[in-house]
Formats: structure tokens, sequence, C-alpha cells
């Protein structure tokens, strides 16, 4: 458990013992069952999770009741409602298992301590948001500049594994088209 976050981390700051056994003492293991959530609208985001072992989900559920998909993660990847987070005001999005999973809960009241003791977390957390706010934009990019067909073989070209590894509707809704013209892309019917 957790030598995966532990990698992770030194590739980006490095962590003497002590300060990765401290780390090791905040952190929560849990186990996904594929579909469970790990977050509901409504509740808290009061928590950052990195994803050990699986696959996970933040999506929504728009005024028409279908699920929008806003963020994928497999292993090595953190999953978390910044703004929720941020604010302690209730989310609007669910993070779910889309696989069974192993993932690594680092509570926020723990974190913010972890970063007054440790303060090269705080540069390690700022790269992680870093890299996710680049990736958000380069996605409202292509939402607005690339046809659904070029979406999705941009992502498939780029992200082949969310492609084998998460149902069509989901991939399709995170493309923002719906899963019939998913059908007729991946045909060639398009």
């Amino acid at each position: 458990m957790s030598e995966s976050l532990l990698k992770h981390i030194q590739r980006k700051t490095e962590l003497s013992a002590l300060e990765e056994e401290k780390l090791l003492s905040k952190i929560k293991y849990r186990t996904l069952k594929k579909k469970e959530q790990l977050l509901k609208e409504g509740e808290v985001c009061d928590f950052f999770c990195f994803i050990e072992k699986g696959c996970c989900r933040i999506y929504l559920i728009n005024e028409k009741g279908n699920e929008q998909t806003l963020q994928f993660g497999i292993e090595d990847w953190w999953i978390v409602d910044y703004m929720s987070y941020n604010t302690e005001k209730p989310s609007a999005f669910y993070i779910q298992a889309i696989e069974n999973s192993e993932v690594l809960i680092i509570p926020k009241k723990e974190l913010e301590q972890l970063f007054k003791e440790i303060p090269k977390l705080e540069r390690y957390f700022r790269i992680v948001l870093q890299k996710t706010f680049a990736a958000t934009q380069m996605r409202i990019k292509f939402l607005f500049t690339m046809s659904a067909e070029e979406r999705y073989l941009h992502f498939k070209n780029a992200q082949p594994e969310f492609v084998q590894r998460v149902p069509q509707y989901m991939l399709a809704s995170y493309l923002d088209f719906s899963a019939e013209f998913m059908s007729k892309i991946r045909a060639g019917k398009i």
C-alpha cells in the first residue's frame, strides 16, 4: 500500500524517511467496488483521493437527468472536487469507481496539517494542481475547436487506456456527444 504514492511524490520532490512516515500515518486506505460512490452531490468533498489501482470519474447529473462526465482518473492520478474542497460547500458532483479500485484518502484537516509540517508537500500538490488545470484548459479548447469525431480520435490517441477501460456511454459524455454518436464513430460510419 502507498508505494505508488511515494514514488509519485518522489518524482516531484524528495521526502525524508521521517516525512514519508508522517504522510503515510495520515492516509486512509479504501477499496471501492465498481460503481461505488466516493462522493455524492450535496456532500462536502473534504479529502484528496489518490488512485492506487482502478479507474474513477467525476460526473454530474444535468437537469435532464443525464450523466455528464468531467474527469477520469486511473492509477497514479488524484481525483477531487476542488471547488467543494476549497470552499467547504456541498459538491455539485459525484466521484464514482468505474472499476473495482483501491484508493488512498487524505482528509483535508490532515493534509493542511501536513502542509505546515512538510512544506515540500505543498510544492508537490501545487504541481499536481497545475497539471490538472492545464489538462482542463486543453479539454475546454478541444470542446470548442474540434468536431466530435476529432475529439474522439484525439482522445483515443492521447489516452488509449481510457478507451479500453471506460464504458462507451461515459466516454461519450466526457467528449460531449451521445452514446449513439460514439457507436457510429467507432463503427466508422461518420
